[in-house]
């Protein structure tokens, strides 16, 4: 073989060297945020790979599982304690035990949140629900977000899952309950405006019994003075003349008022 020809010969061998590496696939990059089960011949590895390159046994898979928080919205119907429709919609944020992944595929497989998350807020709620009333749904939903949190964490203990928050988003109640409840509110508004405008009236009525009384003291207070000094209805009558003398037709004395000038 000529020096021209294993020149020519290097090229193709190299290309195909290429070919059967790219082929075997001997190494595999993570993404960030996530981990890398490997498995051989579907047996799942103790080995989990972080994020980044790696270089691996052509005879390994590896499939990647997110392990970043993630956000997980349902809806659940149940009744309450008075036997009560409601349909309660959840949101859960949740995130794969990084350390645990391999356990969470081998046992669980991919579809982890279809299979045992969204069953586990359902069956939560409905738990949760059946033991407060209608009304204490609204007014207690803190309780209620409490309840079905520790529902939800007993459910999927050991499952390699990670809780990290809960919200009640909403709770839905049927058109009669609905209808009872703006009628409630109606009624307790009339109450309270009845209740007030009672309040109202009582307080004018006492404010009129105290003027009155005071009134009646005035007049006694008055009374009293006239008859021990009947001297002060002169005075108050010289107070209150406008200086004109009443006219009178006929004969006789002009009667005015009886002053001691001495």
């Amino acid at each position: 073989m000529t020096l021209k020809s294993k020149w020519i010969f290097l090229p193709l061998v190299l290309f195909f060297l290429f070919i059967v590496l790219v082929a075997l696939s001997p190494f595999a990059v993570v993404a960030s945020g996530s981990r890398g089960v490997v498995t051989r011949f579907g047996a799942v590895s103790d080995t989990i790979l972080t994020e980044g390159f790696h270089l691996i046994n052509p005879l390994d898979s590896v499939h990647q599982m997110d392990v970043r928080t993630r956000l997980l919205e349902t809806d659940a119907d149940s009744a309450s304690k008075d036997l009560q429709s409601v349909n309660t919609t959840v949101a859960l944020n949740y995130h794969v035990n990084p350390l645990e992944v391999n356990r969470l595929f081998q046992e669980v497989g991919d579809d982890f949140e279809y299979s045992i998350i969204s069953p586990a807020i359902q069956e939560s709620v409905k738990a949760a629900t059946a033991k407060f009333t209608a009304e204490e749904l609204i007014t207690k939903r803190s309780d209620v977000n409490d309840v079905i949190w520790a529902n939800i964490e007993q459910r999927l203990e050991g499952n390699h899952i990670i809780l990290d928050d809960l919200s009640i988003v909403n709770f839905s109640f049927s058109d009669e309950f609905n209808a009872a409840i703006e009628s409630k509110q109606t009624a307790e508004q009339n109450a309270l405006r009845a209740a007030n405008d009672l309040r109202r009236i009582e307080l004018e009525a006492q404010q009129t019994i105290v003027q009155a009384q005071a009134e009646a003291e005035s007049i006694r207070i008055q009374s009293e003075a006239l008859k021990s000094q009947p001297e002060l209805i002169q005075l108050e009558a010289v107070r209150k003349w406008d200086g004109v003398l009443p006219y009178y037709i006929g004969s006789g004395n002009l009667p005015f008022l009886n002053i001691n000038t001495q």
